[in-house]
């Protein structure tokens, strides 16, 4: 006889929100943030924005109590990822970024059900192989299976080649019943996916570029606070994105105009590399451009974020007949999408 179908809720802790990426796509996975944390004054803003209802946190992690966070079915975050970018040093431990260890004792004081940490996938590499297995160690004796992935983003609908180091940790039980989400079988491409934004101002060159554009996008970089502006990122990235008929040398402030020429090379805007980052187009971006674009570029892709919470939440009810208890405010903000908003909001968003 089947179950009774029943509605539960599912809560998380977000660490170093910054624009909201994957705190947006646990949102449509089913989690509720009991808190979403995050230093950086104006990505607050962003936050608080989209999401009044959230309990936003403008401060460091390190202050964080973990005792005040017990219970929780999820902690997550996005650490910051210099101590092991190939843009860096690669410091790892060495660094003094380096957020893993903060992470580690919120995890040990608030004993989570399940966590989610996401970097780069220069953690995945040979040289940081030590520095894992002493996370995983850690992990086990809290009383977590550990287990890693590279996940690739252009997998999961998002038309950029973005792949991330995820680090799941889950009870016995959990893991016992954990499955990794599988990739989608269409990859969206970026011509396909911005078209109706670089016609907005009326460029008659908005389909001609787009069929030059049909590819995946490398991956956008974000810059730091104290390095980077808004560009496209270094000279290897700007060249393949030349190869798409996009000139990565700076972030325009508007789409084409009509006086822009047929066969020109035009710039994308903070609003096209959120869309690029799988940002629904009503998610508001606070700041001026080059803050707007450190959150957009930094994000963590929310349609990966999305596929990732559901199979934690699929190993917490398998075998159930399961209802995420979505909020309540969500239905509100994403209501009534403009046309070039539905194309990248979630197919369970646009049914509702």
């Amino acid at each position: 006889m089947d179950r009774v179908l029943t509605r539960m809720k599912f809560t998380a802790l977000e660490l170093c929100a910054g624009g909201g990426g994957q705190a947006l796509g646990l949102e449509m996975a089913g989690f509720q943030h009991t808190a979403a944390v995050e230093y950086e004054p104006q990505f607050c803003e962003t936050l608080r924005a989209n999401r009044p209802k959230w309990n936003v946190l403008n401060k460091d992690i390190r202050e964080l109590i973990p005792s005040d966070f017990a219970g929780l079915d999820l902690l997550a975050g996005g650490v910051p990822c210099p101590p092991f970018s190939i843009a860096g040093k690669q410091l790892g431990a060495d660094d003094e970024r380096d957020m893993f260890p903060t992470a580690m004792a919120l995890i040990r004081g608030a004993k989570p059900r399940a966590v989610l940490l996401e970097n780069v996938q220069g953690l995945a590499s040979a040289k940081f192989s030590e520095y894992r297995k002493g996370l995983e160690t850690q992990l086990f004796k809290l009383g977590y299976v550990a287990e890693w992935r590279v996940l690739q983003a252009s997998d999961f609908g998002v038309p950029q080649l973005r792949p991330r180091f995820i680090l799941i940790g889950l009870r016995k039980d959990d893991a016992e019943r954990f499955m990794w989400p599988n990739p989608k079988h269409r990859r969206n491409l970026v011509g396909e996916t911005l078209l109706d934004l670089m016609a907005s101002k009326g460029w008659p060159g908005a389909e001609l570029w787009a069929d030059k554009a049909n590819n995946i996008a490398p991956t956008i970089v974000g810059g730091s606070k104290k390095h980077g502006g808004p560009d496209l990122g270094p000279t290897r990235a700007k060249r393949q994105w030349r190869d798409l008929s996009v000139d990565g040398m700076g972030i325009a402030n508007e789409a084409p105009e009509s006086s822009f020429a047929i066969h020109g090379i035009p710039r994308l805007t903070v609003r096209m590399v959120a869309r690029i980052q799988g940002f629904p187009d009503s998610w508001k971006i606070e700041g001026k451009k080059t803050v707007a674009y450190r959150q957009v570029g930094n994000a963590f892709p929310p349609p990966v974020a999305e596929a990732i919470g559901k199979a934690i939440i699929a190993a917490f009810t398998r075998g159930s007949k399961y209802v995420p208890e979505l909020p309540l405010y969500e239905t509100r903000l994403l209501e009534e999408p403009n046309k070039t908003a539905k194309q990248c909001l979630p197919k369970r968003v646009l049914k509702r």
